[in-house]
């Protein structure tokens, strides 16, 4: 067991306040383990969602005037909510200390998971697969369920903290042993005085290359101290380049009867902070995960097929008349198509209704300005409400492209970014969006200086490592209030 996920991880705000706490002197300790964090949290989203379920039922009978009675269809929609949510929650880590205290975060999955039961709930009542169901206690039930949830994480995160500051947590005795100097484990030994640990005694390890005797005479002294001390666990903290030797060591350990865990230093415990899974018989490090797993492809795929499809169903009518209105303004082609770069870096031709007098497509690409001559006059209106953007749906539809991701650029443009900015080609792990989490706050447009660029890349980047089918949605619904603002778009 790698002990090293056990410690706290602070995160931006949610650490403020806590460095001067930290040094206050130990005070009572709370019947509380840092292992069973979990555990408890668990329990408490069980008990408020048992709560909510009760007291919405109970408003329900007093405001109808009916009698309060059997509360057991209360507690029976109470036990499916909770297996449901809990379950959700667990699967994403959620009840880990360093996740309790990230609150944002904590409120944004909450919200998501509790929307996704009430849309269960309402698809289970329009199909009649839950009868025993109360509609009329259903919508308390959904507000107080989810106020009552938010209301305990900030309760949760707040003991959290103060369990941490004022080391609350139930003491477990310990044996330390370490090849790092005392001067290099100290801040191993705060954490685990932070988390309730309390290191009886501490052993070092000699250096690689020491006599193939130290095995047999640390181990002995370990086992004999072990004897006449009440500890609950033995730690070793070392390099995980010299587990040839640990593993010899380790299992001269095992007549004892407690666990044992390992924290790893140095270069090498990088790979052990990694997620593994199994491959075959072999296991496999995840060095790098993709940004969406194959399911979370399929439900946006999916929401892209269904999404662009239902937009040229709407505004067929309006794209025809847009396109008689650029035949009719200008000679040239009604729909202008540029090479950019997608997925994996690959070429993708965009189609756009044209809105130039020129087609530009090759290694020095101008981009537009408010006063630019080359701008025909239908082309001005389509390109101000941007529905020059619109004919990227067949994009959307073909694969090349999804509804939201990072804007593509030029091949011109794309090639200069990619010098300008670090982690450019960070963009190419998605694909490219017809709007984007960088557009709905206003970065649109050309981007002449490399600030501009660089604050489109950190806003991509952030869509990426967060994505999510609701974070999507908010995009969408996002865009055309961006669009009627007009920032930016000439």
């Amino acid at each position: 067991m790698n002990f090293v996920h056990r410690h706290v991880g602070y995160r931006g705000s949610d650490a403020a306040g806590l460095g001067a706490e930290l040094s206050a002197p130990p005070e009572r300790k709370w019947p509380v383990r840092y292992e069973s964090i979990e555990f408890v949290a668990l329990c408490a989203d069980a008990a408020t969602i048992l709560f909510a379920s009760i007291l919405s039922a109970l408003l329900y009978k007093l405001h109808s005037g009916g009698v309060v009675g059997d509360l057991s269809k209360a507690a029976g929609s109470a036990i499916v909510a909770t297996a449901l949510f809990v379950s959700g929650m667990k699967a994403n880590g959620l009840y880990r200390p360093p996740e309790l205290l990230v609150l944002r975060s904590q409120i944004r999955a909450v919200c998501m998971a509790w929307m996704s039961l009430l849309v269960l709930a309402a698809t289970m009542d329009a199909f009649n697969l839950y009868p025993e169901l109360s509609r009329g206690a259903g919508p308390p039930f959904a507000v107080l369920g989810l106020a009552s949830l938010i209301a305990e994480r900030c309760i949760v995160r707040a003991l959290l903290i103060k369990c941490l500051s004022g080391r609350k947590f139930a003491g477990t005795n310990i044996f330390l042993i370490t090849d790092q100097a005392p001067s290099k484990h100290a801040g191993l030994t705060e954490t685990l005085a932070i988390l309730g640990f309390c290191v009886r005694e501490r052993f070092s390890l000699p250096s690689m290359g020491s006599d193939l005797g130290w095995r047999k005479r640390l181990s002995a002294r370990v086992i004999e101290q072990s004897r006449s001390s009440e500890i609950d666990e033995i730690i070793v903290e070392a390099n995980p380049e010299r587990w040839s030797d640990l593993r010899a060591f380790i299992a001269d350990l095992r007549v004892l009867p407690f666990p044992i865990m390992f924290v790893p230093v140095g270069a090498a415990s990088e790979l052990l902070r990694r997620p593994t899974r199994s491959l075959g018989s072999a296991v496999c490090v995840e060095l790098q995960r993709g940004p969406l797993t194959a399911l979370e492809c399929a439900s946006k795929r999916m929401i892209d097929l269904v999404g662009a499809g239902l937009a040229l169903t709407i505004f067929a009518a309006l794209l025809v008349l847009a396109a008689v209105a650029i035949k009719l303004d200008s000679p040239g082609p009604i729909f202008f198509r540029q090479q950019r770069c997608g997925f994996n870096g690959r070429i993708f031709s965009i189609r756009k209704f044209r809105t130039m007098h020129v087609l530009e497509d090759g290694p020095v690409i101008l981009q537009a300005n408010p006063l630019d001559q080359r701008v025909t006059r239908v082309g001005k209106w389509l390109r101000r409400t941007s529905f020059d953007e619109l004919p990227q749906l067949l994009n959307v539809l073909d694969g090349s492209m999804s509804l939201v991701g990072p804007r593509p650029h030029a091949l011109a443009h794309d090639g200069q970014f990619d010098k300008l900015v670090r982690n450019y080609a960070f963009r190419r792990r998605v694909r490219p969006g017809l709007t984007g989490w960088a557009q709905v706050h206003g970065c649109r447009g050309p981007t002449p200086t490399a600030v501009m660029v660089e604050t489109r890349v950190q806003y991509d980047l952030w869509y990426i490592d967060n994505w999510s089918l609701w974070l999507d949605l908010a995009i969408l619904l996002r865009t055309p209030m961006e669009v009627l603002r007009g920032r930016n778009a000439y």
